[in-house]
């Protein structure tokens, strides 16, 4: 049995996460990945704050096991985020696209754990310093917004510069990414794309076959030049929107305006110009499965991997 400090910080019975995906993360797939033993994530990008409160409300009811809210700090009502997951009593927070210093006195004095996504080694330190409790190191493999650094590189760097437990994210699918991140010194791992097709992701039909019908060239980078880069799969709104940002004619407001709701628009209708947010493992995935199943299949994976390579190494002294 996996076990690290973060199973032990959070009281679940694996180290694994469920990436807190905008427009995807709802209190369906939270449950089910915290009654599996993860730790389940609501979004706090989900139509409002209003909105996010009653899937936390809803997630309470489906779940007495621990579960989190991943908070974007980007979001245009993260104030109102930030309080509302203090009265609705959040336990566990995840933090992207940014520092969350401005509220980390208010939810620390709450008593709640709160666990930065870093994609360097200065921003990891600089949530130690204040006083996160973990970090979830995330390498440029992974859906949605990513940064420079990839996951082999950034993980291990991160746990050399950091005294608090590591989460290791960005291209991990199987049980054999599991394995190689704790031997990069990662104490546990956040998944995203794997989730998507998990039986309780409420996800269109449209965006879950086209996980599956991915390969490992199936996905691309946009918003380099905007200063947010988004991997995502290649359709025809992804190509479209790599050839405005790289049209000189096409001003800044035009590329915005074309990519706005492109996400919700995949999530919710399987709109073939909307923006399926997808990492580059979308190619190992063949099989829609609950999330226990993933689970389960991630851990046993992972243990059976390390297990093997110890008794190959053993033959070999």
């Amino acid at each position: 049995m996996i076990k690290s400090r973060i199973t032990d910080l959070l009281g679940i019975q694996y180290p694994v996460f469920q990436g807190g995906m905008a427009w995807v993360a709802d209190a369906s797939l939270a449950a089910a990945v915290s009654n599996a033993g993860g730790l389940g994530l609501v979004s706090s990008i989900n139509a409002g704050t209003e909105a996010v409160r009653a899937e936390i409300r809803r997630c309470k009811q489906m779940t007495d096991k621990p579960f989190g809210v991943n908070v974007m700090l980007q979001a245009p009502n993260v104030d109102e985020i930030a309080q509302m997951v203090l009265e609705e009593g959040v336990k566990i927070l995840t933090t992207g696209a940014g520092s969350p210093y401005k509220y980390m006195e208010s939810w620390k004095a709450a008593g709640i754990v709160v666990i930065p996504v870093v994609a360097s080694v200065a921003l990891a330190q600089k949530m130690q310093s204040l006083d996160a409790d973990a970090i979830i190191a995330e390498g440029a493999e992974s859906g949605g917004h990513v940064g420079e650094n990839h996951t082999m590189a950034l993980v291990p760097q991160v746990v050399d510069a950091v005294d608090i437990p590591v989460v290791a994210a960005g291209g991990i699918g199987d049980g054999r990414g599991v394995a190689a991140a704790f031997m990069l010194g990662a104490e546990g791992v956040q998944l995203g794309t794997r989730f998507l097709v998990a039986t309780e992701c409420t996800v269109h039909s449209v965006y879950k076959a086209k996980v599956l019908g991915a390969s490992d060239v199936s996905t691309i980078v946009t918003g380099k030049t905007l200063g947010h880069p988004v991997r995502s799969l290649k359709t025809p709104f992804s190509k479209a929107f790599a050839r405005m940002e790289n049209d000189p004619n096409a001003s800044q407001e035009e590329i915005l305006a074309f990519g706005s709701g492109a996400l919700r628009r995949a999530v919710q209708e399987g709109d073939n110009m909307g923006s399926y947010m997808c990492g580059e493992i979308a190619g190992m995935i063949k099989a829609e499965q609950s999330a226990k199943e993933i689970i389960e299949d991630l851990v046993y994976g992972a243990e059976a991997v390390i297990k093997d390579f110890g008794k190959r190494m053993k033959n070999k002294l």
